[in-house]
Formats: structure tokens, sequence, C-alpha cells
């Protein structure tokens, strides 16, 4: 996923990603502070440091209670500072991170951002709080389209799938009920070949879920069983046993969910 870049009143703040995890810039909103102010200074205020034992002990299961204690007897002494670097290396704390490089400076996990704002001003903390949730509002709409369209997409190919099963599986002399039941029954290919189990079989595991298997499936499973219905109907088309078009498809959606799950392109819509 790339750096973002929120703007609070005319500041550039930048947002990084490690691993699932979103990290704020506290150096970048350090340029919003009027006057000489320092990340360290901050860190060595008492009421700082236990706002971030507090965090730890509720996110991080490995945070050090006995480093923090220690840090937190010697926090506001004239003497004493303490570095992002060093509260990191001796508490094994995961909200605050030090990078290097391009993108270097102290970072910090939304919830400490925004603590760290108040030091700033109290408006620019309701203005960062407001710029971010702006950002998040963004890429979920934008991550609610792809879903729809993929969704889309995969009904279209469905109608090309439907038509290969008219064409080639349903004798005419069918009625109505035995036709549904073989549209049925080649769409159940397609979900055992990518879920593992039927319509059927998820409705009777998920009782209380709204809507069918598909409409819980992920951008990389619609990826796929859109794929997966175009590749179905040029097999009915050549005349394929259905148990060897299941066999395919499930090689089929293993190699393809391997390959998408890496996926850069897909990664930036999560």
């Amino acid at each position: 996923m790339k750096n973002k870049t929120i703007t609070v009143q005319g500041t550039d703040i930048t947002i990084i990603s490690k691993g699932d995890k979103e990290f704020i810039s506290l150096t970048d909103m350090l340029k919003a502070k009027d006057g000489d102010f320092f990340i360290s200074d901050w860190l060595r205020n008492r009421n700082t440091v236990e706002f971030l034992a507090v965090w730890e002990s509720v996110y991080n299961p490995d945070f050090n209670y006995g480093e923090s204690a220690i840090i937190k007897s010697k926090a506001g002494l004239n003497n004493y500072k303490i570095s992002v670097k060093e509260w990191q290396e001796k508490t094994n704390a995961i909200g605050l991170i030090a990078t290097a490089g391009r993108y270097g400076g102290t970072y910090a996990h939304p919830d400490i951002a925004f603590e760290f704002g108040m030091w700033v001003s109290a408006e620019f903390k309701i203005y960062l709080i407001k710029e971010f949730q702006r950002l998040k509002t963004d890429e979920n709409s934008r991550l609610k389209l792809e879903w729809n369209l993929q969704r889309t997409l995969a009904k279209i190919n469905y109608h090309i799938h439907a038509d290969a099963i008219k064409e080639n599986l349903i004798p005419a002399s069918l009625s109505k009920e035995k036709i549904n039941f073989v549209y049925a029954d080649e769409a159940d290919i397609l979900n055992m070949a990518l879920f593992g189990m039927t319509a059927k079989q998820w409705r009777d595991a998920h009782p209380k879920a709204e809507g069918n298997i598909r409409d819980t499936a992920s951008i990389e499973q619609l990826v796929v069983l859109s794929n997966m219905e175009s590749i179905n109907a040029v097999l009915i088309h050549q005349g394929l046993p259905q148990k060897d078009r299941l066999q395919q498809l499930n090689k089929i959606a293993i190699t393809q969910m391997k390959s998408l799950v890496g996926n850069r392109q897909l990664n930036k819509l999560k």
C-alpha cells in the first residue's frame, strides 16, 4: 500500500502502513506547532507515559510493564529524557515507531497521534480527526465500488455461463423445475470449486446470515468466480464431463487465489 497524505490546517501529514496497521507522522504534525517543541518533550511527560502504557496494555500482549513503570517514575524530572527508539526497545511498544529513509521520522498509531494532536492545539486535534475520518470514508467508498463492480462482472459472466448450460446440458423436453435444478447444480460446481461447499451447505452453516454464499465473498474470490464462470462455459461447450470440470475448476481456483492474495493492486483496496 502506498503512503498517503492528509492536509490539516495547511500542514501535509504522511500516513504510512506497516503490516495491516497505519501510522500517522508526528514529525509532520510538529510543523504546525508554534515555537520549539520536540517529540522527546512530549514523551517525557508523565501523562503521556500513562496514556501510552494504557494503550499498549490494551493492544500489545508483549508490552513490558516493568520497564514502563520505571520510565513513569522518572517522567517529568528535569534531567530525564527518553527517545521513541528507547521507548520501543525498553517496553516492546508497538504504538510508536521511528523510521529512517525517505519517509523517516516518528509515527504513531492513530489513537496516539490524535492524543499528540492536542499538544499542537485543541483545534488541530479536531481537524486531524476530521481529515483522517474523511480519508477512511473515501477509502471505504472506493472499496465498496470495486466490490460492486466485481459483483456485477460476476453476474454478467453468469449469463454467458447460463447460456452454455442451456445450449449443451439441458434437453428441450425437461420441465421448468428440472431446468432450474440443472442451473442450480452447475452453479454449485463453481461454489464447490471455489468455496468448498454448495449454496445449501453454506445456508445450513449460516442460518442467520443475510444473502448467499457469494454475497459474503472477498474481492479476490469474486475475481476468481468471474473467471471461473467464463472458463466453465468453455469447458461445457467442449463437452467435458461435470466431474472433470469440477476438478479442473478447483485447480484453477487454487492457483488464481494464491496469485491474487499477494496481488499488490488488490491489496491497495484493503
